[in-house]
């Protein structure tokens, strides 16, 4: 049975930290990437972060690149994304979703399977 939950959103300040979960299983498969997407209001959705269970790489979108680290949790088996120095910009919800096969992508068409998503708020 597939399951795929998404936690750690809520609200921080300008500076702060978040850290983001994706917990997926059921997938049938050890060959899969994760990635992170979000998406504001009016806005399109943007790539965050991937990262390939085959080999542990990882991608960056550009507007977090140097202050973002998405990591595997092998106790918990979650996918975790932490973005530092957070500003007002990177509010959203944020998307995780799910990829069978190699190739960490940070293009949407990469991926079969997406969360319901987790709101971001980022105060000034």
């Amino acid at each position: 049975q597939v399951q795929f939950v998404e936690s750690g959103g809520g609200l921080a300040q300008t500076g702060g930290s978040l850290r983001l979960s994706c917990a997926a299983s059921g997938f049938g498969t050890n060959i899969y990437v994760i990635g992170w997407f979000r998406q504001a209001p009016g806005k399109q959705r943007e790539a965050v972060s991937c990262w390939s269970n085959e080999d542990g790489s990882t991608s960056y979108g550009d507007s977090v690149k140097g202050r973002a680290a998405i990591s595997r949790d092998n106790v918990r088996n979650e996918i975790n994304l932490q973005i530092d120095d957070l500003n007002p910009e990177d509010t959203a919800r944020y998307y995780c979703a799910w990829g069978s096969g190699y190739g960490c992508s940070l293009q949407s068409q990469r991926y079969d399977y997406w969360g319901q998503g987790t709101q971001v708020t980022v105060s000034s």
